[in-house]
């Protein structure tokens, strides 16, 4: 897992706007001899919340390296804590599998072919049933696919360190079934985009003190959306618009180059994005639009060593986010309103500061981070006077105009022998819609979290702590979203404690959650978290 702190736009362009996080799947290192491995891993939770299976292989060899694996998960009812209890309907079930294989196909280049896929079915939307009066209200399916090729060049020179051309697909299915209580209408909505991206990318070793990073990128999403309304009792069925405008395309093409120097104490990083985006919206029951937007943003950096355990670090990055099709074409009921379509967006504008200090030793890890993220052109969703629409108030997304995040993230990390380690976090959110005078949407609480750890050869034991402050300070949208308990969304603490044995072959992990069955809630969520309840892990290894 790879975090950036700060925009990431010209790394990775739109969306990546106040930090991002990449996951690698696993991967196979080749061998000089074949070798074969696997894991067969199973998780149970108390009173019927999971019981999950996940099975893998792998095999390694002097020129091919292969991995791949299905998991199959059961999740019950989520149980909440204290007077929550059983939160009906929120159970459901899903499956994936994936593979990866690589091969030499030279001296110095590689091929990796990989697939993934994950389907859901049935998940239910707890608190519209419980709180909109809906008799059935699901995601069914929940589907992805991804499937890529990358070949890798790696010349014996010393400038072009590393070349990779990337070809990928990705496939996502959503349906959603919804029916109100006193009514025969059921509605099904299916979205469906595909996804094809061409990335060419190198990595350039220029002299002892510069590197540099670049690529180009192509994307290109299609949309299909549709809904169907069937009356159950007369059987008839009505075919209207869908929740984004069916056909709808984006198509998006990109430079970036990032460059860093090393100085002896001295780290500086720079770079460039450039970025044009087709954005093409065809809507029958609303005008249609082409969008043309792009984008030139950059960051700065650098590091200064103080010492072999010490540095500090300043950055400041401009980003953006393109209006995507979501935001431009959107009609219908989203969360707890109604959304109209806006061809008239522009991009979202941020330019972000942040200034920190790392300490590290042998013994310790510490790092605090402060930062400020000026967002313009923000869009917002803005309710449309006292319109409702099926019940539901109606909004509009607009550019609101100006607005600010702002915060600090410290983690320290202490070994106090060879066996116990400790652990303690705290992160702390303000944010500010200028233009409408009133908080940011969602800004979450103050949230710490602190650990103590003991490891041994074979045995390991934890207890974690993690605590957030109440959420009161809300916009009108927080005050209007029935996720969000009146008067703001309460603090809590919740305590865990975890204990194993890993072997040669076996692992195995007991953990207690939410020992003291405090009922609590992250910001936002529309479900409580799990109440007291014990978790069992055990993995074979071969």
């Amino acid at each position: 897992m790879e975090v950036l702190y700060g925009s990431g736009s010209v790394q990775y362009g739109s969306d990546a706007f106040g930090g991002t996080i990449q996951m690698f799947s696993q991967d196979a290192p080749f061998s000089t001899q074949p070798e074969w491995g696997g894991t067969l891993l199973g998780r149970i939770v108390s009173q019927g919340m999971e019981q999950s299976i996940r099975a893998e292989s792998s095999f390694s060899s002097e020129r091919m390296a292969a991995t791949g694996g299905w998991s199959g998960r059961f999740f019950g009812d989520l149980v909440g804590g204290d007077t929550t209890g059983r939160q009906t309907p929120s159970g459901y079930h899903e499956q994936a599998f994936d593979v990866k294989i690589k091969t030499k196909t030279g001296k110095t280049s590689t091929l990796t072919a990989a697939h993934q896929q994950l389907s859901q079915m049935a998940v239910p939307v707890y608190h519209k049933v419980q709180l909109e009066n809906y008799a059935l209200n699901e995601f069914d399916p929940q589907f992805r696919s991804l499937s890529y090729l990358k070949n890798d060049w790696t010349p014996e020179g010393k400038t072009l360190q590393n070349l990779s051309l990337t070809l990928a697909h990705q496939y996502s299915k959503e349906g959603r079934n919804s029916r109100k209580n006193n009514t025969d209408i059921l509605r099904n909505e299916t979205d469906r985009v595909r996804t094809i991206s061409a990335i060419l990318q190198a990595r350039n070793q220029w002299s002892d003190q510069w590197s540099a990073n670049s690529g180009i990128e192509l994307y290109h999403d299609l949309v299909l959306s549709q809904r169907n309304d069937t009356d159950q009792s007369s059987g008839t069925l009505s075919t209207k618009r869908g929740l984004y405008p069916d056909g709808a395309t984006m198509l998006s093409y990109a430079l970036f180059s990032l460059h860093e120097f090393n100085l002896q104490a001295w780290t500086f990083e720079a770079g460039l994005r450039w970025n044009r985006y087709s954005i093409r919206v065809r809507d029958t029951e609303n005008k249609s639009a082409l969008l043309q937007p792009s984008a030139l943003v950059g960051n700065a950096g650098v590091v200064r060593k103080l010492g072999s355990k010490t540095a500090v670090f300043a950055a400041f990055n401009t980003g953006f986010r393109t209006p995507n099709i979501d935001d431009l074409g959107t009609l219908g009921i989203v969360d707890f309103r109604y959304e109209v379509p806006n061809f008239n967006l522009k991009p979202e504008k941020s330019y972000n500061t942040q200034v920190g200090a790392r300490m590290f030793s042998s013994k310790y890890k510490a790092s605090l981070v402060v930062y400020r993220n000026e967002l313009r052109d923000l869009i917002n969703r803005v309710k449309q006077d006292t319109l409702t629409i099926q019940g539901y108030p109606v909004y509009g997304k607009e550019n609101t105009g100006k607005a600010y995040i702002q915060g600090l993230e410290g983690n320290f990390q202490i070994k106090f022998t060879s066996h116990w380690q400790g652990q303690a976090g705290i992160s702390y959110t303000y944010g500010e819609n200028i233009s409408q005078q009133e908080p940011m949407r969602r800004i979450p609480p103050l949230f710490g979290s602190a650990a103590l750890r003991y490891r041994s050869k074979r045995w390991f034991a934890s207890a974690t702590l993690l605590a957030a402050s109440k959420q009161d300070r809300l916009a009108a949208g927080d005050v209007a979203d029935n996720r969000i308990p009146a008067g703001g969304t309460p603090g809590w603490s919740v305590l865990n404690l975890a204990c194993g044995y890993e072997g040669n072959h076996l692992r195995a992990e007991l953990v207690g959650v939410n020992l003291s069955n405090t009922d609590y809630r992250y910001h936002g969520s529309g479900i409580n978290g799990q109440g007291r309840s014990t978790n069992l892990v055990l993995a074979w290894r071969f």
